[in-house]
């Protein structure tokens, strides 16, 4: 049982780390020292130039097919979570659909950026390029979800405002050219001092993603509380039904003594809470802020315990 403490403990003060930047954005948020334009200024740098480099630098630099030649696995898995999600949250609020439509994806589709990159930088902060790789190898799989389906789930929008192009964004155009580089051998031709200005540029995101997310929690209203019975749905689907679910199929496979640093990731992502991309998709198309962001905000707060606690298990587990 030591092993699960020290586990618990070290994931814990990685969480109230994080969580102090968050709380700090939040409260310039209240008190309008940081405004929603602010905010959303600055998420436009971060999704334009600040991930993509960070996506770039890291697979150029770390990624290495011959040593990782499961690679694919990720987006595959990803998409495995989020479908599994889907299915339980459908069934949760299967009698009451359509109008609980928007809790489908905060039950199936987390935070798998802006809390797992900082977090991973914390907790694996002498491996962070590899697990840097493996989140954004990860998010290939998550983007159609959260731009595509969620969207679609979390705003009410309609088929017809639908198009592919949405789901063409800076960080997947990133990720695809660092591959295309890394596969067909020509990542060599990128001088040392452009990468080296990519990379510092990238080293910027995470600090930028801890404080967006802080902020984005900070400015949701905590005027009127959801309905407590869709709020336990969601908490219990995404918080303990997906870890456990993981933790079980991980188990199975007996990948941890060959992928320790993989598996860990892939119990971090588990156990993460929805994306707080939701809250600007709503902002941006329409839905119900309120009630979305009190669930958010209620996952968040309780994962600062789960998170720790579905680690550490899955410690002593292997």
């Amino acid at each position: 049982m030591n092993i699960f403490w020290i586990t618990f403990e070290s994931t814990f003060v990685a969480i109230v780390r994080i969580a102090l930047v968050c709380i700090g954005a939040g409260l310039l948020m209240r008190k309008n020292i940081i405004t929603r334009s602010h905010v959303e200024s600055l998420s436009t740098v971060m999704i334009r130039v600040l991930l993509p480099c960070l996506i770039f630098s890291k697979i150029i630099r770390a990624f290495n097919p011959k040593t990782f030649p499961i690679w694919w696995i990720l987006p595959l898995i990803a998409c495995g979570m989020v479908l599994t999600g889907l299915l339980a949250a459908w069934l949760a609020f299967r009698h009451e659909m359509p109008s609980k439509r928007n809790m489908l994806p905060l039950a199936s589709i987390q935070n798998a950026g802006y809390l797992v990159l900082p977090l991973g930088s914390v907790l694996y902060a002498e491996t962070f390029d590899t697990f840097a790789l493996y989140c954004f190898l990860y998010n290939l799989g998550i983007t159609p979800f959260l731009w595509g389906i969620g969207k679609y789930f979390v705003t009410g929008d309609t088929q017809d405002n639908f198009t592919w192009k949405k789901l063409i964004t800076p960080p997947l155009i990133a990720n695809l050219l660092a591959l295309t580089m890394v596969f067909t051998h020509t990542r060599s031709i990128i001088p040392e001092t452009v990468l080296g200005s990519v990379t510092l540029l990238g080293s910027a995101a995470v600090p930028v993603a801890t404080f967006i997310l802080g902020a984005t929690l900070g400015s949701i209203s905590l005027s009127k509380l959801p309905p407590i019975t869709d709020t336990l749905k969601v908490i219990l689907i995404k918080l303990f039904l997906i870890p456990l679910i993981t933790i079980w199929v991980l188990h199975l496979s007996g990948c941890k003594s060959s992928y320790p640093l993989l598996t860990g990731f892939l119990m971090l992502e588990a156990a993460t809470p929805a994306a707080t991309g939701f809250i600007i998709q709503i902002r941006s198309y329409g839905g119900d802020e309120q009630k979305v962001g009190s669930i958010m905000l209620a996952s968040y707060l309780i994962c600062m315990v789960t998170i720790p606690f579905w680690m550490a298990l899955w410690n002593i587990i292997g």
